[in-house]
């Protein structure tokens, strides 16, 4: 996925929903703050995404872009609608969030989940995609690792899991 498609996404993800922002999650969220992010990280053709103002609308986004739809026929892309809750972030996510408004997403705008937010969220995930993925953004210098085991304690995750998770960045350290 490109930064242009993300854009795309956004408008679309908020033309369907009638909400003018939506909060984007997973993997291509990194384009908010990386739009040029290794195309090893921007791999993923889904895009998840829920509505900001309106979270009750989060079905709209399935029925109209999801995929097999003629969205995703359409531009080889698709968009995932979920729920804030269904991702465990760190606390205080929101308001470090990453915006993305102008031409491409006009009048709309996305709110990505910040780089080390979305580590930890995906650490938590825990499946091998994730800790792939993770592990490209501590090689390439995308999140500092320090950062990374600071928002690992604010999780609401159990403490066993947390240290577990806690080594496994202090052996991927750069």
């Amino acid at each position: 996925m490109t930064r242009e498609e993300l854009e795309h996404a956004i408008r679309a993800a908020c033309n369907v929903t009638n909400d003018p922002e939506v909060w984007v999650f997973g993997s291509q969220s990194l384009l908010g703050e990386h739009s040029n992010a290794p195309e090893a990280l921007r791999q993923s053709i889904e895009v998840d995404m829920a509505p900001k103002n309106y979270p009750d609308r989060v079905d709209l986004i399935d029925g109209a872009l999801g995929e097999y739809s003629l969205f995703h026929r359409t531009h080889g892309f698709y968009v995932h609608g979920i729920s804030t809750e269904s991702a465990i972030l760190p606390e205080g996510w929101g308001k470090r969030a990453i915006p993305i408004s102008g031409h491409g997403t006009e009048p709309s705008m996305g709110w990505c989940i910040e780089g080390h937010d979305l580590a930890a969220s995906k650490l938590v995930a825990s499946r091998e995609r994730d800790y792939r993925f993770v592990r490209t953004l501590i090689v390439e210098g995308l999140v500092d690792t320090n950062v990374l085991l600071q928002r690992l304690q604010t999780l609401s995750i159990e403490l066993e899991k947390r240290e577990k998770l806690s080594q496994w960045i202090r052996s991927n350290t750069v």
